[in-house]
């Protein structure tokens, strides 16, 4: 296997730094944890969603440890998400950052939420790191390297996404549903919801448990990118409602468009003809 993504810098080998991204990420977890076992204070941003001293706390160990990691490479976390795209739009290769992904599940102390760390090269994810802190497990994978699921107390193993099922296992967020949402379940017939917090719904894809996650909502880039990179390398797909691979740092706007996390191909003719139609 190749530890190299086409045309990447020749002194960056994503090996190395999956492994770092790695460390870094249960880092800020431990910190996000300090947090979470007290009482803490909430506030809201700009967009009435919700900020916690965890959120700060990660952000700035991540962006502080990557950038001694890779002094060359800018990084661009969901808190200090003001660059221009004037300033962005030459950057070939960067990191990609949600220091606390799923900040009302943190809130509701229910445990889904998570440390997302992505490398962009070329506006493909082709590194991913997702960190659960309070279950203690770390989804990764780097381009030409795989996907892999760690547990507390277990080595990696390594992911695939499943075979399509007859009736299909659909992840769904635990805090954004819609009514578009529930049009598509309602076309798609029978199946079976699992609603989870954060970029976990990918994982779920990624690792097999479920076989669909329809996001028919708002995201912005830091959200989506490591997870895809997960999803991606465990044989599955992240696409927008045209079937076209969702990118990165193509426009000024952060927001993605609406997408499908999708593990059996299979799937994807039937989501984006049911999603074209609600």
């Amino acid at each position: 296997m190749t530890s190299r993504a086409k045309d990447l810098p020749a002194d960056l080998s994503l090996e190395h730094l999956h492994n770092n991204a790695c460390l870094i990420a249960r880092q800020a977890g431990a910190l996000i944890l300090a947090v979470y076992e007290q009482d803490f204070h909430v506030t809201e941003k700009t967009d009435r969603s919700p900020l916690t001293e965890a959120d700060m706390a990660a952000h700035n160990h991540i962006v502080t440890a990557l950038k001694d990691l890779t002094p060359a490479l800018p990084v661009l976390s969901e808190e200090s998400d003001r660059i221009p795209f004037s300033e962005r739009s030459g950057w070939r290769t960067y990191w990609l950052v949600d220091p606390l992904d799923g900040t009302r599940e943190f809130v509701k102390r229910n445990g889904e939420f998570t440390v997302n760390i992505a490398l962009i090269h070329d506006h493909e994810p082709v590194l991913g790191v997702v960190y659960a802190p309070v279950l203690d497990l770390c989804y990764t994978a780097a381009r030409g390297l795989g996907a892999s699921r760690n547990a507390s107390g277990a080595g990696p193993e390594a992911i695939r996404v499943g075979r399509r099922r007859r009736h299909p296992v659909v992840a769904g967020s635990r805090s954004h549903g819609t009514e578009r949402m529930g049009r598509l379940l309602e076309r798609l017939g029978k199946h079976e919801l699992i609603s989870m917090g954060s970029s976990l719904k990918f994982c779920l894809v990624a690792e097999g448990r479920a076989d669909i996650y329809p996001r028919l909502g708002p995201t912005c880039e830091w959200d989506t990118a490591a997870a895809q990179c997960v999803v991606c390398e465990a044989g599955g797909q992240v696409v927008d409602l045209q079937g076209e691979p969702l990118r990165y740092n193509t426009r000024e706007s952060l927001r993605n468009p609406e997408f499908l996390v999708i593990g059996d191909e299979r799937w994807l003719d039937t989501l984006t003809g049911i999603a074209s139609s609600i």
